[in-house]
């Protein structure tokens, strides 16, 4: 930060608001040094991530609060804690084994039975697994004095840094503020509550949790009872069942639309004379990307029919691309709305993060309750998980057209519409066209997922090579499935310009 920065010593008073001519010589010192300069700060040192807590520095506060939890929880545990506690734990199960191998021993030698000598050597295996146990528990007792001894060298060492950084950290924190007053300096009633009791409870709760972990059992474990996650489960199925009934019409009409989109897709690619089928696709490929990239989408789709996944590779094509069509068709549209509506965006983002970050399996269930196992099922979770980039890029694309040209537009008399189609989008088409892409991409990575409730294509080979340990059918299949990816995004982005 350049000294001009600095109004008045008046500024730094109002951030700091105590010690103000302590922080005025030292700021003034770090700020007129290109390199870092050794600048104490006591109070930083004495006390440690809740000084850093009470000025609102959070990000290190966190940092230097695990590190000392660390150091006094290993100072708890040497001088004062039952460190060896686990072992003698093992030692009681083992103990109490040996009683009821000795019953069984006296059992069997008043019937004189042939078992006798197997319940003594087991019996002699059982003590001398304690006694090894008895000198595990004493070597780390004996070792707590080091451990503590650990800890307060860490502890020392974790605040003489702290020390040492706190004035740079403080003085960078004052350089932000200063660009921008909304940032809390700290310093509040409510700052210092704040920090000094979240430095307590995870230092107390942890020490005496590690330290003494049978003194408090409800550490162990959260405290619940079975009857709560029973109630919850009950909860959902019975929300689950009265919405498939209650909304068995849309789930019809939305099969219906799907399947109509699928069925079309699925006699074009699969009934077609293959022949047909490859020489449409290399056409594209090279209108779009060039002549080479046609000879590659030739040679792979040669590969897909000469070692017999044509049909497989043409029935997941037609999955894939009604989930692609419908995305980009819902997609597009949303993200163009999207992009002049912050407050709509604003409300769907969680719903896409939620849509991309849930795990496929989970969201199949609630799909697979809806609308059953199959290809339709396949096909909207595909669209769940692939069709939020298109959205997204879409947005991104149509609020990065420059303003310049917006206004240029707008002062020679362009309509909404035309502001739209002839010049918002034809700028944003790069970016959507990369939204479409990875939606596309996405989609094609739900193969072998959709699989799993009946979708078939390639997906099902890879899975019951998955199944069976079959390697050389998977890697074959997963080939071809790189393949229709590679065909599919030359189709898409055309040639790559350098």
């Amino acid at each position: 930060m350049n000294k001009d920065k600095y109004i008045n010593s008046d500024q730094i008073k109002s951030f700091v608001k105590t010690s103000h001519d302590y922080y005025i010589h030292e700021f003034e010192k770090i700020n007129n040094n290109s390199k870092f300069v050794i600048s104490f700060n006591l109070f930083a040192f004495l006390f440690g991530s809740i000084w850093f807590g009470i000025r609102n520095i959070w990000n290190w506060a966190l940092a230097f609060l695990i590190i000392e939890t660390f150091a006094i929880v290993q100072i708890v545990r040497g001088f004062f804690g039952n460190i060896s506690a686990e072992a003698y734990i093992k030692i009681e199960k083992i103990q109490s084994t040996i009683d009821f191998r000795e019953k069984q021993l006296q059992a069997a030698i008043e019937k004189n039975s042939d078992k006798v000598e197997m319940f003594k050597r087991t019996i002699k295996s059982l003590e001398d697994s304690i006694d090894g146990y008895l000198q595990e528990a004493q070597a780390i007792e004996a070792s707590g004095v080091w451990i503590a001894i650990s800890g307060i060298v860490l502890f020392l060492l974790i605040r003489f840094a702290q020390g040492i950084l706190a004035n740079s950290i403080l003085e960078k924190r004052f350089s932000e503020w200063l660009s921008n007053k909304l940032i809390s300096p700290g310093m509040q009633f409510k700052n210092y509550l704040l920090s000094i009791s979240f430095a307590l409870i995870i230092i107390v709760f942890s020490a005496i949790h590690y330290s003494f972990p049978t003194l408090i059992q409800m550490f162990a474990d959260f405290p619940t009872h079975p009857d709560i996650r029973l109630a919850s489960i009950d909860g959902v199925e019975r929300t689950f069942d009265y919405a498939v009934i209650k909304g068995d019409v849309l789930f019809s009409a939305i099969t219906v639309g799907i399947r109509s989109v699928l069925d079309s897709l699925e006699m074009l690619f699969v009934t077609t004379p293959w022949i047909v089928v490859i020489s449409a696709i290399v056409l594209m490929t090279g209108l779009s990307a060039g002549p080479r990239a046609a000879l590659y989408s030739l040679s792979f789709l040669a590969y897909m029919g000469f070692l017999g996944f044509w049909i497989k590779a043409m029935t997941t094509l037609a999955l894939l691309g009604t989930a692609a069509i419908l995305s980009i068709s819902i997609g597009i549209p949303l993200g163009i709305y999207c992009s002049t509506r912050p407050r709509f965006y604003a409300f769907i983002r969680p719903i896409m993060d939620f849509m991309q970050t849930m795990p496929a399996f989970v969201f199949m269930i609630p799909v697979i309750a809806f609308f059953g196992t199959g290809k339709v099922s396949a096909v909207i979770i595909t669209m769940i998980f692939g069709g939020t980039p298109v959205v997204r890029l879409t947005v991104l694309g149509l609020k990065g057209v420059p303003e310049s040209i917006r206004e240029a537009a707008i002062a020679y008399g362009a309509s909404k519409w035309y502001l739209l189609t002839k010049v918002d989008l034809p700028l944003a088409m790069p970016t959507i066209l990369a939204g479409v892409n990875q939606t596309v991409m996405l989609s094609l990575a739900m193969v072998v997922v959709a699989s799993l409730i009946g979708a078939k294509g390639l997906g099902q080979d890879v899975l019951e090579a998955l199944q069976y340990a079959n390697v050389g059918q998977g890697i074959l299949a997963g080939i071809a499935i790189l393949f229709c990816a590679l065909i599919l995004d030359r189709v898409i982005q055309g040639k790559k310009k350098d």
